[in-house]
């Protein structure tokens, strides 16, 4: 070992890995300087953050008490959908960045 800390990743919620992920990708709002890729990005990061919410206020992982939400599947696509097209973005800027090695 090189005296590095390691991290138990697994503790992490959503959004503190893609803030985390987001940074190591130059993809931080904070990183540009261009308002609009600012404001784009900082969609995305408030997009993964209520991702999150919503997964865990009406998920299926947490108990909901006696009136659970029941998402219409039109929410449940755009969530999924949502999720995946975060997803990819992040894939394939981590591909990009890596393409000349």
């Amino acid at each position: 070992m090189d005296g590095a800390v390691e991290e138990d990743f697994s503790k992490w919620d959503l959004p503190k890995l893609y803030g985390q992920t987001s940074k190591l990708l130059n993809l931080a709002p904070s990183q540009h300087t261009q308002e609009v890729f600012k404001r784009i990005l900082g969609g995305c990061h408030t997009v993964v953050d209520n991702l999150g919410e919503l997964r865990n206020k009406i998920g299926d992982a947490h108990a909901q008490g006696r009136k659970p939400i029941r998402p219409a599947p039109r929410h449940a696509a755009l969530a999924v959908n949502l999720a995946g097209s975060m997803a990819m973005f992040l894939i394939e800027t981590w591909m990009d960045a890596n393409s000349n090695e």
